[in-house]
């Protein structure tokens, strides 16, 4: 009777759930699954009979020892560090200016968030023309617009720069893209706290420099290591906004992804793509997962 009772309680919501975790199980966890098999594959050509993976844990070990992935895990890491660090300080910045209330606050905060509502590719194609690397009187957006203010020895070869810089030019329109939501997230979490603790603060004689030092910017620690987590893993898997600025051969803007697209539709190379991928989702993975031990620690605590 009592097993009766409890299969009654739990049964309808296990049947609500069921068709979510049997598509999330095939096409998330599955194909994982066989993305890591198909990477420890063996690989020979038929032609010429030249083993072009030899399997196992050496398909990983040849593809990090690559200088082609080397160069495009250096390329990640610039852009990462320069994408990441770009969106929190401007995301900071316009939240602070928006929070201390300016006239049209909802225009701004429009105008901070619409590019948010554009898709990589769509502010790929602008940009591409934006960073446009001639010169002179080839000179056309960013570079044409540095000339018009006189400031022609700040024009730059911007993703093209034969240098690290490349990947850094490369930062700009994600920065320009996604710095609205980290303000967006700012900003709610400066809503979030009360008026009584800076009027606090003030009758204590701390000035306002000094109340957002030890009073605001204290509370907005989880806020800030969530935007952190967030915009750090978009950037790793970042593949279509490259591509459009880029394009697809692109050696100076080679990143793990775009590279993940030549080794398979280029090379024909499947075993060498499923590699790449696994180490994606590995660094991926190192990003996001202390992140939800961290969120699911903090629900915890809360509930107790």
């Amino acid at each position: 009777m009592r097993t009766a009772t409890k299969v009654r309680d739990w049964l309808p919501g296990f049947l609500l759930v069921l068709p979510s975790v049997i598509v999330v199980g095939i096409f998330v966890y599955w194909l994982i699954l066989q993305n890591v098999l198909t990477s420890l594959d063996r690989t020979v050509t038929r032609a010429t009979k030249r083993v072009t993976n030899p399997g196992g844990v050496e398909n990983y070990t040849n593809l990090l020892g690559d200088d082609g992935y080397q160069h495009a895990l250096f390329n990640l890491l610039v852009l990462t560090v320069v994408f990441v660090a770009g969106t929190m300080v401007f995301g900071l910045l316009w939240a602070v200016l928006l929070e201390k209330g300016v006239n049209a606050e909802g225009v701004f905060r429009s105008v901070y968030l619409l590019p948010m509502a554009i898709s990589f590719i769509a502010a790929g194609i602008v940009w591409r023309w934006l960073l446009s690397p001639g010169k002179g009187e080839q000179a056309v957006g960013l570079n044409q617009l540095l000339a018009m203010m006189g400031l022609e020895r700040f024009q730059s070869s911007w993703w093209q720069s034969p240098n690290t810089l490349s990947m850094a030019a490369m930062a700009i329109p994600a920065i320009w893209q996604l710095s609205g939501y980290v303000m967006a997230l700012f900003l709610a979490g400066f809503r979030g706290i009360s008026d009584d603790q800076r009027e606090a603060a003030r009758i204590d004689g701390a000035t306002e420099r000094q109340i957002y030092r030890h009073v605001l910017f204290p509370q907005l620690s989880p806020i800030a290591l969530s935007a952190l987590i967030i915009i750090g893993h978009m950037s790793m898997k970042m593949f279509d906004l490259i591509y459009a600025i880029a394009g697809q051969n692109s050696y100076k803007a080679s990143v793990p992804a775009t590279l993940m697209w030549t080794q398979m539709f280029q090379q024909n190379n499947p075993t060498a793509a499923a590699a790449n991928a696994t180490i994606l989702l590995v660094l991926v993975a190192l990003v996001v997962v202390p992140y939800l031990i961290y969120t699911n620690k903090t629900e915890k605590e809360t509930r107790g």
